[in-house]
């Protein structure tokens, strides 16, 4: 079984250390490096999520050639959602076996928060310090910051520009997960991604804000795990 782990925006593949070091070795961990970030930071960022769904689909079309599931958290949910979308379009290969989506609303639901990628670097940083998600030290510096808002100002474009179309259903399993004190992510809006599948549905709520995920990875990886063995036998 592969999981594809799809990263927040501003994040990169090491949100995933934690499952790369944790996950039993029966499950092969495959965090996304997307543009812009880390390893790839010289490189453009996507600000469209179609144009960077059907670049995914071309360049992970050869890894679909067995079981897999998508784990995405914030910005990473939106990506593996229209990427399964886009994966059942194409017809070429079996889709996602179990879809886990963290820290956004369900995606037919409508922004409750106005735009934040034209503000100013000033009010983007304060943003940013109301989400918690980047370390006050980096907030703080700034030739950090000039390398941090360019890719979060494109992050933020791609996710606030999202139009979401009406289709079908998707056939596979959806966990949906969330932080009990997210104050940008409402439980009712992550209960709403029940209705985008099917199959069968479940949602958990972690200790934490919208970054639960960097406190709470041991109870999100035993829920993740749990969610695949569910699949498994049903497979």
């Amino acid at each position: 079984m592969r999981l594809f782990c799809f990263p927040y925006a501003g994040g990169g593949v090491s949100a995933f250390h934690f499952l790369l070091e944790q996950a039993p070795s029966d499950i092969e961990i495959c965090p996304i490096q997307l543009p812009g970030r880390e390893g790839r930071f010289t490189e453009t960022p996507f600000t469209e999520l179609d144009v960077l769904v059907k670049s995914l689909y071309q360049a992970l079309l050869p890894y679909f050639d067995g079981a897999y599931a998508f784990f995405g958290h914030s910005m990473g949910a939106l990506i593996s959602f229209e990427l399964t979308r886009l994966i059942r379009l194409k017809g070429q290969v079996a889709g996602p076996v179990h879809l886990f989506v963290s820290g956004h609303r369900a995606p037919h639901l409508p922004d409750p928060r106005p735009p934040v990628h034209h503000l100013s670097d000033l009010q983007l940083i304060e943003t940013l310090r109301q989400l918690n998600g980047t370390p006050e030290a980096v907030l703080n510096n700034s030739e950090l910051l000039q390398l941090l808002l360019p890719l979060l100002r494109a992050d933020f474009t791609l996710c606030e520009t999202y139009a979401y179309r009406s289709e079908l259903p998707l056939t596979c399993p959806i966990s949906a997960f969330g932080g009990l004190d997210d104050s940008e992510v409402s439980r009712e809006a992550i209960m709403a991604w029940r209705e985008q599948t099917q199959g069968s549905f479940q949602a958990r709520f972690f200790m934490g804000d919208h970054f639960y995920l960097h406190k709470e990875q041991a109870n999100l990886l035993a829920a993740i795990l749990a969610g695949l063995q569910s699949t498994s036998r049903d497979l």
